[in-house]
C-alpha cells in the first residue's frame, strides 16, 4: 500500500476509523495491535471511544498473523475477544455479536465463519481463557498461521447458511491489499454502485439500515 493500511485514506478518513465507527459501540474495550503506535496516537485522543481504546505492541518480536492474535488475546481483559483486520471494508457488528452468543450458548472456544474460501479468523470471536495458552504454545512451536492451532480447541463454525441469516447483505470479509483495490471500492461506494452480489462479496452499506445491534450502518 506504500503506507500502513490502517492510515490509508478511504471515504474521507483513515481506513481504520471506518472499522472503529462500525464496531466500536459493541465493544467494552478496543485494542489495536500495532508496532507503529506513534502514527496511531491520534485515535487515543479521540473522545469518541470514551477512553476504552488502547494501542498494544506485539508481545513477541516476530511478524506474523498468529502473533497479532496472541497480542490481542494477551492484552484483552474481556472474556470474549473479537478479531477484525483493519483493512476490512464492511466488518459486521451484528455478526460479531452473534458469534459471541454462539460461544456463550455452546461453550466453544472460537466462533469463526467458514466460507468457500475457508476460515475467516479475522472476523471471529475467541474465548480468551482457553485460546490464550494454546496460541502461545503454537507460537513457541514455530507456528505462524492464524488458523494453525484450531485443531487444539473447540471451533464453532459459522456456516454460509448462518451467515446469510445473520448478515444477509454479505461482504463482511472483503479486504483491500493495493491502492488500486482501495480506490476502486471507494469509487463504487461513493457512486452508489455496490449492491449485494453474494458470499464474500461487497454490498452497499445502506442495504441494512437497522442492524440487529440497534445502531446505524456506516
Amino acid at each position: 500500500m506504500g503506507k500502513p493500511k490502517a492510515l490509508a485514506s478511504f471515504c474521507g478518513g483513515p481506513l481504520i476509523c471506518r472499522s472503529l465507527k462500525r464496531l466500536g459501540s459493541c465493544a467494552d474495550e478496543i485494542i489495536i495491535t500495532s508496532n507503529d503506535q506513534k502514527s496511531l496516537d491520534f485515535l487515543c485522543e479521540s473522545v469518541t471511544f470514551d477512553n476504552k481504546l488502547r494501542l498494544c505492541s506485539d508481545v513477541y518480536n516476530v511478524r506474523n498473523a498468529l502473533n497479532g492474535i496472541y497480542t490481542a488475546l494477551y492484552s484483552a481483559t474481556s472474556p470474549f475477544v473479537a478479531m477484525v483486520a483493519c483493512d476490512m471494508i464492511f466488518p459486521s457488528a451484528p455478526l460479531l455479536l452473534a458469534e459471541r452468543d454462539i460461544l456463550v450458548e455452546t461453550g466453544g472456544d472460537i466462533a469463526v465463519p467458514h466460507t468457500s474460501h475457508g476460515f475467516e479468523p479475522f472476523h471471529a470471536v475467541y474465548r480468551r481463557a482457553t485460546c490464550l495458552p494454546v496460541v502461545q504454545a503454537a507460537l513457541l512451536d514455530g507456528e505462524t498461521r492464524a488458523t494453525g492451532w484450531f485443531d487444539k480447541v473447540r471451533v464453532e463454525e459459522v456456516s454460509s447458511e448462518m451467515l446469510a441469516e445473520i448478515d444477509p447483505r454479505g461482504g463482511s470479509f472483503i479486504n483491500v491489499n493495493t491502492p488500486d483495490e482501495l480506490a476502486a471500492i471507494e469509487k463504487r461506494i461513493l457512486d452508489g454502485r455496490m449492491t449485494k452480489i453474494g458470499e464474500g462479496q461487497a454490498a452497499h452499506p445502506s442495504v441494512i439500515t437497522k442492524p440487529s445491534c440497534g445502531w446505524k450502518a456506516i
